[in-house]
């Protein structure tokens, strides 16, 4: 048995490692800096160089705008250096800017031909932005620093969770070894069958084979939608083996990587599945047959687009073309050709887009099916809104609206800017609009023939519709506030 005075030094000795441990797990204190101990320091102790680092140091949510403005800004540069464009062409600082855009936040809108604009290289250089931005600039970021340190500091986790939202540290280092492992599987698995169909049906070498698929399979996982292929890809308008391989690619990174996770783990539980997996399967589920049925009946006799096709063909062109409006940005018929009644269908599933955390863009699934879930509630007089058996917390409602309006705005506002500076018609317009904040990439045709005021426009509607959704989600939960006052209750007139 240990002395009274040991056993007292030896509490002493696990007091100061407790104090030491928890100084170098916050952020922005260190043990005994400049000579002050951490528990007595005041703002005033430290010294200018920490002053200036705590100054300028950015909340997560503005590390990922940072982050993915400087990939954009990377790919530019990569872009405009000589042997990435093909001979007898050349690239506009506008067109490389709008193209690597596209691709860091996997729009797959093109102002120029990626097939034929652009050599091996500079293809190879879309496709790596494309999977750097569909796996998250901060958590590429992260896996480099795991590679080179062996390591994540502690501000790394943070703004990675502020890419990802999420619930904790321990969870986002498994949530990034999961969304490596499980991004680089299914894209091999794509690339292979593709790769397959390619040699076996349409006798294309092994080389043209390879890339094609490997270059196809990123752009399809990540929703980006860019091709080899002049004609994105109305040359397998009828083949299953092509279409089908490359609609499950696009659905399951429509899905969010959070979704995708849980599946993996606990797909044989789906009473143990969250509020968010539910919402996401169940949206993604009735939005794909609607757009599915919609659109197929509307074009069934298009001339310019199902028309001319046998009926299965049809209904696998249809499908296609519902799944593409995810975020995607593929085609197997004319997108041009379609009609307004079509444009506008895809306008609306466009804007709801994909899962939260995901490669896709627009409000999200959760937050539509959130706000509807609000308004059936409000009809039917409840006082608690419920999910799939659980409560919804009153903070995702404002959260909710909140993100449509900015979403409207966002789209209303470039739109009318768009028309002033440009000769295409509204529906043109909104379309393009749409597809550039949703990040899907579909396009009516007019991108190449837009002046570059617009494309720019179009750059920040992309950066926005990559970043938005996650900043603004991030930015409603770190920004607590606490009001120590109420002014007194009214209600207006609603309705």
């Amino acid at each position: 048995m240990s002395k009274p005075g040991q056993a007292h030094a030896n509490r002493e000795r696990r007091a100061a490692g407790r104090t030491t441990t928890t100084a170098y797990l916050l952020p922005n204190l260190r043990p005994r800096a400049y000579g002050v101990p951490v528990a007595t320091r005041k703002p005033g102790d430290e010294g200018p160089a920490e002053q200036l680092r705590r100054r300028f140091r950015l909340h997560p949510a503005q590390v990922v705008v940072v982050g993915f403005m400087a990939a954009i800004a990377a790919g530019t540069l990569l872009l405009l250096l000589p042997g990435m464009t093909a001979p007898g062409r050349s690239t506009s600082f506008v067109d490389a800017l709008f193209t690597a855009a596209s691709a860091v936040t996997t729009t797959g809108l093109d102002s120029v031909g990626t097939a034929t604009h652009w050599t091996f290289l500079g293809q190879l250089v879309i496709i790596v932005m494309t999977q750097l931005g569909g796996l998250g600039i901060l958590v590429s970021a992260a896996l480099v620093g795991v590679l080179l340190a062996r390591r994540l500091s502690l501000r790394t986790r943070l703004n990675a969770a502020g890419e990802f939202r999420a619930e904790g540290f321990t969870d986002l280092r498994r949530l990034v070894r999961a969304v490596i492992g499980i991004t680089l599987l299914i894209e091999a698995v794509v690339a292979a069958l593709l790769f397959l169909r390619y040699v076996t049906h349409y006798g294309w070498g092994p080389g043209k084979a390879v890339w094609n698929a490997v270059f196809t399979s990123i752009s399809a996982f990540t929703n980006l939608g860019f091709t080899l292929q002049s004609d994105s890809m109305m040359g397998f308008v009828g083949d299953p083996f092509v279409c089908l391989p490359v609609c499950a690619a696009v659905i399951l990174g429509g899905l969010g990587f959070p979704v995708i996770v849980q599946l993996w783990k606990e797909w044989r539980h789906p009473l143990r599945w969250s509020m968010n997996t539910n919402l996401v399967i169940v949206g993604t589920i009735l939005l794909l047959a609607g757009g599915w049925a919609y659109l197929t009946a509307v074009e069934w006799s298009n001339p310019g687009t199902l028309g001319p096709l046998d009926p299965a063909t049809k209904v696998l062109a249809g499908f296609f073309a519902s799944v593409m409006t995810r975020s995607a940005g593929f085609n197997t018929v004319d997108i041009a050709a379609m009609s307004s009644e079509s444009w506008f269908a895809i306008d609306v599933l466009m804007f709801i887009g994909t899962g939260p955390a995901s490669v896709g863009g627009g409000i999200r699934i959760t937050t539509f099916l959130v706000l509807f879930f609000v308004m059936l509630a409000e009809l039917r007089g409840e006082a608690q809104v419920n999910i799939f058996g659980k409560r919804l917390s009153r903070a995702v409602h404002r959260q909710a609206i909140t993100v449509v309006l900015v979403a409207v705005a966002a789209v209303v506002g470039p739109t009318l800017l768009l028309l002033q500076i440009t000769e295409s018609s509204l529906d043109r317009i909104l379309f393009e609009v749409i597809s550039a904040f949703s990040t899907t990439g579909m396009s009516t045709g007019i991108t190449p023939e837009l002046p570059d005021s617009a494309k720019v426009v179009l750059v920040l509607l992309m950066l926005l519709g990559r970043v938005g959704p996650l900043t603004l989600g991030s930015a409603l939960i770190l920004r607590d506030r606490r009001i120590l006052y109420e002014f007194p209750r009214e209600r207006p007139v609603v309705g």
